[in-house]
């Protein structure tokens, strides 16, 4: 193969000695050649099984000459909006349009239009009307049926439908990509691939489809919340390979969406070939004189150990995408990968992070998982951890060891989170003392997201006690390492069955705890998750009881005023919001209340003193979270 990057001209297809390529690939994102990024993977995965492949990166939607850069592929159009859904890549969970763009040359914002994949999907269809599309990556698989969509507040169709496309590839595609490829290939019509897993394709009744489950129709979610819900759920407990049926979904009398069952997960051995694939591991040099891509800092020194999360948020859609059964890479394949990155030139030594979706996830959370997939209707460690669990953290510690003792490597971080009740459930402390002592810089992030066990069991997190007790036990941890590290907490305003008490009783929290959070996330209700079901209709779809929903902006900016309530200029909104909760006990001059009472003279007022914690008063970065 050649060591370069794929065309994104079609001079530079010549140059390989190709007169055509089998796909075009548009997307959304900028063309970044790193296994972090859902294009690299299945372009290159393609390229290995012999097919030749053209990228089109963000394409003007406003001509549609922008695709033609490479003429009439020989199999189809492939496409995906990016890394990001579009949507929440563009707007702020006020719906307000964000200001650059992490997978843009330079940041720049407004290369890529809202609802990406229906965009590109009508401008290929301008010109190419019979040749197969397919569209995937996280925005088609997230809206692969009918969903709601929060930036419009209406339910929406199946994408496959609004983007005019032939195929949808869900979740991690590098099984389905090539199978689709194979069959184009053998001279299957589009129309007729109606047997590959991980797919979800049009047709005119379901006579065809056995052993699958029928949802409500469109028309039915769309003005019946209930039914929503209850379609909801069904879709999100056939997620698995193992045991996921094929969904139905009718619009019309002739028109059905139907979703075949997810794709089996890959092997460590298939896992690691896709990780060794001939990437150039950096953005395209067009982009140079654009300052690069900002979304390649984050990753460039990262390490991915594993896909899948069997942690279960509501308010995220790792389950709907990747699943719940851990996939992991061989240590050989990881120590490859790090002894790459140490000749890098700009590598100064440091591994920024080992993980996935959870970093201390390394194997299914059972043996059953292998090979009769996971309980459709229980979860692994909510509300408790699962019997049958298995907490160990010991193939993890051996492998970042090994990071460790790699010639030209200093430290070796893990950022992307650890799931400290499963810390909790392992036995061994082992994890927990060389957490400590190698692999954290000063502070430690966690998601306890709130101290509510009402609002914790609708968002699927563990009681705050358990939170509580792995405070008590990394601090302990620290102390007898003789180290100072603190715990980041990552914080949720306005979720679903926050109600304002709740939202105070979450200040009083920080207040005990003297944390003075510079950011806070506001729940974000974006496709297919459980809280985004529960947001839009008001009923936990689990249980189908009614769940109370800050929906106003009014009262959502309380509850978020209420975690910064030292900020002057939220003095208005938590003064309402301790009215409202009955809880102006708070305002006043004991050392328990949030808020001083205004000056009567000069209408100013003097924030309640800060709670030293530990005899040192933190500030707390609560970034945006990437896995929401």
């Amino acid at each position: 193969m050649i060591n370069d990057f794929l065309p994104i001209t079609m001079e530079d297809a010549r140059r390989r000695g190709w007169d055509e390529v089998d796909f075009v690939y548009v997307i959304g994102d900028a063309y970044v050649d790193h296994p972090s990024f859902g294009h690299a993977i299945i372009s290159r995965v393609l390229e290995a099984k012999g097919y030749r492949v053209g990228i089109i990166s963000q394409p003007d939607w406003k001509d549609k000459h922008s695709i033609d850069v490479f003429g009439r592929p020989r199999l189809g159009f492939l496409i995906s909006a990016g890394n990001m859904d579009s949507m929440v890549n563009h707007y702020t969970v006020s719906k307000k349009r964000r200001h650059n763009d992490a997978y843009t040359p330079g940041g720049a914002y407004g290369k890529r239009p809202d609802y990406a994949t229906i965009v590109y999907g009508n401008l290929i269809r301008q010109t190419y009307k019979d040749v197969p599309v397919i569209i995937g990556g996280i925005e088609a698989s997230l809206r692969r049926l009918g969903h709601y969509d929060y930036w419009s507040d209406r339910m929406k169709r199946s994408i496959l439908l609004d983007s005019g496309a032939d195929l949808l590839l869900y979740g991690m595609g590098e099984h389905s990509i090539v199978d689709v490829a194979d069959a184009l290939d053998a001279g299957i019509a589009v129309k007729d691939i109606t047997f590959i897993r991980g797919t979800v394709y049009k047709a005119k009744d379901a006579a065809h489809v056995t052993d699958g489950i029928t949802l409500p129709p469109y028309p039915v979610i769309a003005s019946d919340k209930k039914a929503y819900a209850q379609s909801f759920y069904t879709q999100y407990t056939n997620t698995d390979p193992y045991v996921g049926k094929p969904l139905i979904e009718q619009y019309s009398d002739h028109m059905y969406v139907i979703q075949n069952p997810a794709s089996m997960p890959l092997t460590t051995e298939e896992m690691d070939r896709v990780y060794s694939l001939n990437y150039m591991r950096t953005y395209h040099p067009s982009y140079e004189a654009d300052g690069g891509v900002p979304a390649i800092s984050e990753v460039k020194f990262s390490l991915v150990s594993n896909r899948g999360c069997f942690g279960g948020c509501s308010f995220c859609a790792l389950t709907f995408h990747q699943g719940r059964i851990i996939q992991s890479r061989s240590h050989e394949s990881i120590i490859n990968e790090a002894k790459q990155l140490v000749w890098e030139p700009d590598f100064k030594g440091y591994i920024h992070d080992v993980g996935g979706p959870t970093a201390n996830f390394r194997f299914p959370a059972c043996q059953k998982q292998q090979v009769h997939g996971v309980c459709p209707n229980k979860q692994c460690l909510f509300p408790k951890p699962c019997k049958n669990l298995k907490a160990d953290h010991s193939d993890y510690l051996a492998l970042l060891k090994e990071l460790r003792e790699i010639p030209g490597v200093k430290k070796v971080f893990i950022r992307s989170g650890i799931r400290f009740d499963y810390v909790l459930a392992d036995k061994d402390d082992r994890f927990l003392r060389e957490l400590c002592e190698y692999h954290v810089s000063g502070q430690l992030k966690v998601a306890p997201e709130h101290v509510s066990d009402n609002v914790l069991r609708l968002m699927g997190k563990p009681q705050n006690s358990v939170y509580q007790e792995f405070t008590r036990r990394y601090k302990a941890m620290n102390e007898t390492l003789g180290k100072k590290q603190y715990l980041v907490p990552y914080l949720m305003s306005s979720h679903p069955g926050s109600t304002m008490k709740d939202a105070v009783a979450l200040a009083e929290y920080l207040r005990d705890q003297g944390y003075n959070p510079e950011q806070v996330q506001d729940f974000y209700p974006t496709p297919s998750t459980l809280s985004t079901c529960m947001y839009y209709t008001g009923y936990d779809p689990r249980t189908m009881k009614k769940v109370y929903v800050p929906r106003s902006p009014r009262e959502k900016a309380m509850q978020r005023a209420l975690i910064q309530y030292r900020n002057p200029k939220n003095y208005e909104l938590v003064a309402e919001a301790l009215k409202l909760a009955g809880r102006t006990d708070l305002i006043g001059y004991d050392k328990k209340c949030l808020i001083r009472p205004k000056h009567k003279e000069q209408g100013k007022y003097r924030p309640a003193p800060a709670k030293a914690a530990a005899g040192k008063k933190k500030t707390i970065r609560n970034v945006h979270k990437k896995k929401g």
